[in-house]
């Protein structure tokens, strides 16, 4: 929890040295109370005392109240601001740094549980710096300067107030070992649940054809038990504490008391108001003491889960994704759009397994190049290289004649148009997702791409045309509008390189061709490289590149692969006729 307090800024370092002034004045008037209270008792036990010297002691009463209101009130205002505004520069750095994440790290933590930790934790979080810090700066200072106060107030008092707070640190102590553990374990169910519903949700068709509800509510039933038996847990355990307190408290007060009776008893006449007046502020300050525990009591209600979700916050934001960013911004002139692998090799995280082995080609400006092979071959891992959403690793990967590590994230992106196997728009209209990114939209620019992946037809059909609603993910298009939506984004930006990962098959024939022969057109200056299934789309592209088992077995042109070329002869055998393949 400490290591998070780092990222505290300096104006709210300022606003909690204030707050904590505050605090200080607000124990002061709060300790001050009882002497005024001896006053007044010893005033109205002492036979001749005015009625205006109580009224005078009852109104410093009054002011030194006013004035801990005053300071608790302040105090508030302030936790509550530096609360709020640590909490949203922590999810804007969470936030940040996933939006840095690679595929690599997205495994690692998981979504469910990245959605977790810039929710529910840094809530906890929020709530420890608004309520819990506070507290954690007040119980020690009142229940030190309290203890100093009654040192010598009687020796009698001293003892069984120090036994009360015995006992309450040792039960706090016991109860928190018990607890901590399944804090922890709380928020690891938590991730759990969430992915179980989210998992629900996101498969809810798949769902539904196969009749599995109840399977899927049994497994969110399990998920969701297994959490609530923690919180019960938790909860039963820290709900001792109150009743804990209250006992204490009381039992100290009957304490005061009774030692306080048998003291008046036992001390000379002249003595007996004194000792009665001692009673009086003895009392008030033990009620502090167990008030600061109190407190301390409430903190250990919130530290355990703002610790671990502090932890679990950090986990994120100290994350360094493996994919780490470059100096340089362009390219080696004359050499853009150039794509080039030199003996690159590549195997996931994790994986000894190599997915890809000493790749080797050159793709030219304008140049269109196929990948084609078996399920597993490797070809959606080549071309995922080219944007590094992986890194090599062996080889090197070449983008207008620079090495694609040496490049910032932001200027070898900027080059690339990307669409994806699995396309995504996102909740807007038509023309924000075509242009998505882009603040300073430009209409033309936007009809011309809808124009080149043959999505003008199903978008003048709609009532407000480009500017019709796209729900979020695209739930309220068809597959195949969904994924010219996503060609159109791609050609939007003007690129001068176009990556296609089997971004064709949703598409029927006709518009397949229609696309392709569009982008020959507008697209002419683009290097694309197209990863498919399908031998119709690719076989008019300038090299086509076999892959089989993560290695090239064959280069060239359509024609020349079938004459040298087994496996792609095979593929090829398998989708088109024998006219077809001879012609």
């Amino acid at each position: 929890m400490l290591r998070i307090v780092r990222y505290l800024s300096k104006a709210e370092i300022v606003q909690m040295l204030i707050a904590l002034v505050s605090i200080v004045g607000q124990i002061w008037f709060d300790l001050t109370l009882p002497d005024y209270m001896a006053d007044i008792t010893q005033l109205v036990e002492t036979p001749g005392s005015e009625m205006s010297d109580i009224w005078i002691a009852g109104g410093k009463m009054l002011l030194v109240s006013l004035g801990s209101v005053a300071c608790a009130v302040v105090t508030g205002f302030i936790a509550a601001r530096v609360g709020a505004s640590f909490s949203q520069r922590l999810r804007s750095l969470e936030f940040k740094k996933v939006e840095n994440f690679g595929p690599a790290e997205m495994n690692r933590f998981s979504t469910a549980s990245l959605i977790t930790r810039s929710t529910n934790d840094i809530t906890q979080i929020q709530m420890f710096v608004t309520m819990g810090l506070m507290m954690l700066i007040k119980a020690p200072i009142m229940a030190v300067w309290a203890v100093c106060k009654i040192a010598n107030k009687g020796l009698e008092w001293t003892f069984a107030t120090g036994i009360a707070v015995a006992v309450l640190l040792a039960v706090i102590s016991v109860i928190m070992s018990f607890v901590m553990p399944k804090f922890k374990a709380m928020q690891r169910l938590t991730d759990n649940i969430n992915l179980v519903a989210r998992e629900n949700l996101t498969g809810l068709r798949v769902v539904r054809a196969y009749n599995a509800e109840e399977y899927q509510e049994d497994k969110f039933t399990e998920a969701n038990k297994e959490l609530t038996e923690t919180q019960l847990f938790t909860n039963r355990s820290m709900a001792i504490m109150m009743p804990l307190m209250n006992t204490v408290m009381n039992g100290l007060m009957l304490a005061v008391y009774w030692i306080g009776a048998y003291l008046i008893d036992a001390a000379e006449a002249l003595d007996k108001l004194t000792t009665f007046s001692n009673m009086v502020v003895f009392s008030s300050y033990s009620i502090q003491v167990i008030m600061s525990f109190l407190l301390l009591s409430m903190v250990f209600v919130l530290w355990p889960r703002a610790d671990v979700s502090a932890q679990r916050v950090l986990e994120v934001i100290d994350t360094d994704p493996m994919v780490a960013d470059g100096m340089k911004t362009a390219g080696k002139p004359g050499m853009e759009g150039e794509i080039e692998f030199r003996n690159v090799s590549f195997a996931y995280p994790d994986s000894r397994q190599a997915m890809l082995e000493g790749i080797n080609f050159t793709a030219k400006k304008g140049e269109t190049v196929a990948f084609i092979g078996s399920t597993g071959s490797g070809k959606s891992s080549l071309i995922n290289l080219v944007p590094r959403f992986y890194d090599a690793t062996q080889g090197e990967v070449l983008v207008d004649g620079v090495d694609v590590r040496d490049y910032t994230l932001k200027a070898l992106r900027d080059k690339i148009g990307y669409v994806p196997q699995q396309s995504f728009l996102f909740k807007g209209t038509i023309a924000s997702n075509v242009a998505y990114g882009d603040t300073e939209r430009n209409d033309a620019d936007v009809k011309m791409a809808c124009d080149v992946a043959q999505a003008t037809e199903f978008i003048d059909k709609k009532d407000k045309k480009y500017d019709s609603g796209i729900a979020q993910g695209g739930s309220n298009v068809s597959g195949g509008q969904k994924q010219r939506l996503s060609i159109a984004r791609a050609v939007y930006r003007h690129p001068e390189i176009l990556i296609f990962d089997d971004s064709f098959s949703a598409l029927d024939f006709k518009t397949d061709r229609a696309v392709r022969d569009a982008l020959e057109r507008e697209a002419k200056n683009s290097t694309k490289l197209i990863v498919a299934q399908r031998i119709g789309t690719i076989m008019n592209a300038d090299r086509i590149i076999v892959l089989d088992d993560g290695k090239v077995v064959g280069q060239g042109t359509h024609h020349e692969l079938l004459d040298n070329c087994e496996v792609y002869r095979q593929i090829a055998e398998s989708q088109l006729s024998e006219d077809e393949l001879n012609r």
